[in-house]
């Protein structure tokens, strides 16, 4: 891709196009660390054991946990042996969220995890490969005195990963095991205010249904869901990408037709990376506040998918095109030779630099708090992560579609001097060097003057 901007940028214009483009990186790092909150809130709920009296399993009556329509409560599986209330008959209600507290659309999403707390009875131990099964439903309502609306229901099963520490004899009956949490379920829009939870674990020796699962004392869940104030900093973010991308990308394609030549291949791949960062950019989320979009969620993995995909593709490409553009050029001497592969090897170490940042910064959420306090100050690590990796990768876009657009000087006649980019008047001198099978080896002097218009 001889005749692009980055070839004929001179160093110093480079540098402070690379300084400007560090510059907002930071402020994509300090936007997140600095004015957004964390980006997820986990809260955790103890399910409330309510007894269905009116033997009802079809899904006709909800169970609340507490309120004026509280459902009858005990305190544990013992109480119920000692009023002869079957398993079957037994309820683990959540609300969601805490009272006095309501949901919010702002909140994207919610992702609950399942933790049960099983004690160990020598004659109800937890078999190898055991699996719990769960008879699930999940109702919403809008106000506090509205009847609820059954949202899903399903019979799910999950396989328990149990150990015991101590040994299994009598003196350490009454002990709980250390299990692993479970998936349990994701809503991929938050367009209510309350959500109820009604958790059955039905019994049926004859199928083995939650049979040799130990005795289960507690069904506890964790609520995970996105904040509202990093959704508002995060929706901000793509509303302001959205046409900074997409301006630079009718710019660099404009560029590109105004050639006497067809676009080539490495500039198809990135004009195609252009597209696929803007279409991650749209802001559609802004809808789910309005519309209850239940595919949000996947539709945001099949944006991010198609983007990595075409990362990658561009990489391989823009690789490939190099090393045979390098070998056409290894016959030039002088400055512009020794120019390209500096400039073609530092956007390599800036390209590996996008990728280790991306890495480094994922390990470092996992293993950190979420944030660090310096002074009077508090940095979200996770936020800026998030939205500095996000700012990150629309600004390496923004850099390709811009260093790799064709240069105003390779524009019109100059292009029917070939890649090499050769202006009228100037004389080009080509070594070549040619190594026999079986001879020796010899060289050859090409020198060419143009003729002046």
């Amino acid at each position: 891709m001889a005749g692009a901007i980055i070839e004929n940028m001179s160093t110093k214009k480079l540098c402070i196009v690379g300084g400007i483009l560090l510059i907002f990186q930071v402020i994509a790092f300090l936007v997140g660390g600095l004015i957004a909150p964390s980006p997820t809130t986990a809260v955790p709920y103890v399910s409330v054991k309510c007894v269905d009296v009116w033997k009802n399993h079809h899904k006709t009556k909800w169970l609340m946990p507490w309120g004026p329509n509280q459902c009858e409560k005990i305190r544990d599986l013992d109480e119920a042996m000692s009023r002869q209330i079957e398993a079957n008959d037994i309820v683990f209600a959540v609300h969601i969220p805490l009272p006095t507290k309501e949901m919010s659309p702002w909140f994207q999403f919610i992702l609950v995890i399942l933790q049960l707390d099983i004690a160990f009875k020598k004659n109800n131990e937890i078999k190898d490969n055991a699996e719990v099964t769960l008879d699930v439903s999940l109702a919403y309502r809008d106000d506090l005195f509205s009847e609820w609306k059954e949202m899903a229901h399903a019979i799910e099963t999950r396989k328990l990963k149990c150990s015991f520490a101590s040994p299994k004899t009598i003196e350490h009956e009454g002990r709980h095991y250390d299990c692993d949490v479970l998936p349990f379920m994701e809503i991929g829009t938050v367009a209510h205010k309350f959500y109820l939870i009604n958790i059955r674990l039905p019994v049926n020796e004859r199928k083995l249904i939650n049979v040799g699962i130990g005795e289960i004392k507690d069904v506890r869940l964790v609520g995970i869901h996105q904040n509202g104030g990093f959704t508002k900093v995060w929706f901000a973010m793509k509303t302001f990408l959205t046409p900074s991308i997409f301006i630079i990308m009718v710019w660099y394609w404009r560029r590109i037709t105004m050639m006497t030549r067809a676009p080539v291949l490495l500039e198809k791949v990135i004009f195609a990376l252009g597209i696929s960062m803007t279409f991650i950019n749209i802001p559609v989320e802004w809808f789910s506040i309005g519309f209850d979009w239940t595919w949000m969620l996947l539709f945001g993995d099949i944006r991010q998918g198609i983007f990595y995909a075409m990362l990658l593709s561009f990489w391989i490409i823009f690789c490939g095109e190099h090393m045979m553009d390098q070998n056409e050029r290894n016959h030039l001497s002088g400055y512009w030779k020794q120019g390209l592969i500096f400039r073609f090897k530092f956007l390599m170490l800036i390209t590996l630099a996008c990728a280790a940042m991306t890495i480094i910064f994922f390990i470092v959420s996992q293993v950190t708090e979420g944030h660090w306090k310096w002074g009077d100050f508090t940095v979200q690590v996770n936020s800026a992560f998030f939205t500095g990796i996000y700012g990150m990768w629309n600004l390496y876009v923004f850099a390709l579609m811009f260093l790799y657009a064709p240069s105003h000087k390779n524009y019109g006649e100059d292009q029917s001097n070939g890649d090499l980019g050769v202006n009228s008047g100037e004389e080009l001198q080509l070594t070549t060097t040619i190594t026999h099978v079986d001879g020796p080896t010899e060289v050859y002097k090409l020198a060419r003057k143009e003729a002046q218009e």
